[in-house]
C-alpha cells in the first residue's frame, strides 16, 4: 500500500472522527456567529454558548446540534484525504533524505500547501453547513425588517437553491477568499504546532515512541492554535456566506470586516470563540490520534 494510498485512508478516518465529536460545538459557533445585531434597547438572540446550546434543545432535541452534517459527513472522506495527502506529498518534497523528520518550520510550509489545496473543498460545504445551521438564528431584527431566514429541507436542498438562484457554480464558492485566508495559515498553525508539541513531549525530532495520550495532546492543542490564528477570518467567512443574495448587507470580506468592527467592535469578531476552542481540543484529538493509529497500523 502506497503512502498516498495510506494518507488517504487514515485521513479520512481521522476526519470521520473530527466529525463526530465536534459537530454540535460547531453548530453553536455558526448560530453565535449569524444571529442579527439585536436592535438598540433588545436582547440578542443567544446571549452566550450555553443559552444557544438551551434554545436549540428545547426547539429542535439533540438532533439540531447535529444540524448540517450531512454536507461535511459526504465530503469529510475527500477533505481529509486531500489534507493529509497533500501535507504528506509536501513533506517528501520538503524532506532532505528518506525517512529524515521534518523540522517545526517544514510543517508550518507542509500544512500551509495542504490548507491552500482544501480551500476549493472546504468552501462550498463551508457554505451548505452554515445555511443550515444558521437558518434558525436568521430571523427579523425589528419592526419593517425583511426575514432572512430560508427554509431549506437538507444539504442538497441547499445546493439546488444556491446553483438555480445566485449565479450557479459560481454561488456555492461565495467566500471562498476568507475560506482561504482561514486554511492556509490555519493549516500552517496547526501542523506546526503539532510538531512542535510532538517534539518537546519526545525531546528530540524522533516521535515515533509517543504513547496515545501524547498524540491526543499534541492534537488537541494544535487544533486549538488553528482558531487562535484564524477565528477572525472564519467570522467574515460565515456571515458572508449566510448573507442574502437578492438583499446583501456586505459587498465582500473587507465590508464585512469594517462592519463587524463598527456595529460591534472587535468582540464581534469572536463571537462564538468560546464553543470553537471548546470544540477544536476534543475534535482534533480525536483527529489526529485516530490518524496516527490508522497511519501506524497500515505500515
Amino acid at each position: 500500500m502506497g503512502d498516498v494510498a495510506k494518507d488517504l485512508a487514515s485521513g479520512t478516518v481521522g476526519g470521520v472522527a473530527q466529525l463526530v465529536v465536534g459537530h454540535p460545538f460547531d453548530t453553536i459557533k455558526v448560530k453565535l456567529q449569524s444571529q442579527p445585531a439585536p436592535v438598540p434597547g433588545q436582547p440578542p438572540k443567544f446571549s452566550g454558548a450555553m443559552d444557544a446550546v438551551r434554545q436549540t434543545l428545547a426547539a429542535e432535541g439533540p438532533r439540531g446540534l447535529y444540524k448540517g452534517m450531512g454536507a461535511p459527513l459526504a465530503t469529510v472522506a475527500v477533505f481529509n484525504a486531500v489534507l493529509f495527502t497533500v501535507r504528506g506529498q509536501m513533506e517528501t518534497l520538503l524532506r532532505s533524505e528518506p525517512g529524515v523528520p521534518l523540522t517545526v518550520g517544514q510543517q508550518v510550509i507542509a500544512g500551509a500547501g495542504a490548507g491552500l489545496a482544501v480551500s476549493f473543498l472546504a468552501c462550498p460545504t463551508e457554505l451548505i453547513k452554515c445555511r443550515l445551521q444558521a437558518q434558525s438564528a436568521m430571523a427579523e431584527t425589528g419592526a419593517g425588517a425583511v426575514a432572512v431566514a430560508v427554509k431549506y429541507g437538507g444539504p442538497m436542498d441547499v445546493a439546488k437553491q444556491v446553483l438555480k438562484s445566485e449565479g450557479g457554480a459560481r454561488g456555492l464558492f461565495k467566500g471562498l477568499v476568507p475560506t482561504m485566508a482561514r486554511e492556509i495559515p490555519g493549516n500552517a498553525a496547526m501542523f506546526g504546532v503539532y510538531e512542535a508539541i510532538k517534539q518537546w513531549l519526545a525531546g528530540g525530532q524522533d516521535t515515533s515512541g509517543l504513547g496515545r495520550g501524547s498524540l491526543m495532546a499534541a492534537g488537541g492543542l494544535a487544533g486549538a492554535a488553528f482558531w487562535a490564528a484564524v477565528y477572525p477570518t472564519d467570522v467574515v467567512k460565515s456571515v458572508l456566506q449566510v448573507d442574502d443574495y437578492k438583499n446583501p448587507k456586505f459587498s465582500g470580506s473587507v465590508d464585512a470586516f469594517r462592519k463587524i468592527l463598527a456595529s460591534e467592535g472587535a468582540k464581534g469578531l469572536y463571537k462564538g470563540f468560546g464553543p470553537a476552542m471548546s470544540r477544536s481540543i476534543p475534535a482534533n484529538a480525536a483527529c489526529f490520534l485516530a490518524y496516527e493509529v490508522t497511519r501506524s497500523s497500515l505500515g
